[in-house]
């Protein structure tokens, strides 16, 4: 397995509160920002307007639905990220589709959606 991948898998494994204190991390360490703007802005004055305009700067976590064999990987997952007991974990994975969270930054909702997703749920961004 290449070093690349080896490090993919363990990113897998991060809770939402671990991958932001990586990225927090790697911006420290090598002096760099996981925004995007800097790509932006080098579109030029003419097109960054209406780029700008359409660009998304909240959204909202949904699952969509949890096969019954990820159910209870999916389960433990909603219960770290909301912070609720394992009953009103279960209580939201079985009453599919739901919201897990509303009017987050795009880096945040995308940590979600990987983490659910890599637990099995289908998973949609709005």
């Amino acid at each position: 397995m290449s070093k690349v991948q080896t490090i993919i898998d363990q990113l897998k494994d991060l809770t939402l509160l671990e991958a932001s204190e990586l990225v927090k991390a790697i911006e420290e360490t090598f002096d760099v920002s996981a925004s995007a703007a800097p790509a932006m802005m080098m579109a030029g004055p003419a097109s960054a307007a209406p780029a700008a305009a359409e660009e998304k700067t909240e959204f909202t976590v949904e699952v969509a639905s949890v096969p019954a064999d990820a159910k209870i990987a999916v389960i433990k997952v909603v219960k770290n990220i909301l912070n609720i007991g394992l009953t009103d974990a279960k209580a939201k994975v079985e009453s599919a589709p739901f919201v897990v969270a509303e009017n987050i930054k795009k880096e945040e909702a995308e940590a979600l959606k990987a983490e659910l997703s890599s637990a099995g749920a289908t998973v949609n961004l709005k």
